[in-house]
């Protein structure tokens, strides 16, 4: 997991901790959003995880991708930043295009399916529906503060 921490001495005011995650809004030619259900909480999310300390983001995303659907990605751009402040976790979404693979489960996953974004509405929490949404506007990159079951602040 990839942590920010300060150099602080002792008694000065340490910056807080964050993770960074990256996630992948893969957008089919026909509009369907490929979409997970999560293996530990049974949620329905885009598929994502924590960034290695090493890699870049756009390297992540596919990796991450790849490891819980089984499908190839070519990244495209950097569509939102959403910040969990229960969790202190900065989410990185980029929309992508699937480029080969076979959708499949994963330790991670139950459940991979392509979903219209009306399904995405019905089926994912407010929070992480919006990261697919905003993925399809075009008007981003998006900036988004939750706190991990409501959006705290819009972009405008």
């Amino acid at each position: 997991m990839l942590l920010y921490m300060s150099n602080g001495s002792a008694g000065t005011k340490s910056t807080p901790l964050h993770s960074v995650s990256v996630a992948g809004a893969v957008v089919r030619e026909d509009g369907r959003l490929l979409a997970i259900r999560r293996a530990d909480n049974g949620t329905w999310e885009l598929p994502g995880g924590v960034l290695e300390l090493t890699e870049a983001p756009e390297a992540g995303v596919a990796r991450e991708v790849l490891e819980e659907t089984g499908i190839h990605v070519e990244v495209d751009e950097l569509t939102g930043v959403y910040k969990n402040t229960t969790r202190g976790i900065v989410a990185l979404v980029f929309r992508c295009k699937p480029s080969g693979g076979t959708e499949r489960t994963s330790d991670e996953s139950t459940a991979v399916d392509w979903l219209t974004p009306a399904e995405v509405e019905e089926r994912m929490a407010e929070v992480y529906a919006i990261r697919l949404l905003d993925a399809l506007d075009g008007n981003g990159p998006h900036v988004r503060s939750h706190d991990g079951r409501r959006l705290l602040e819009k972009s405008a």
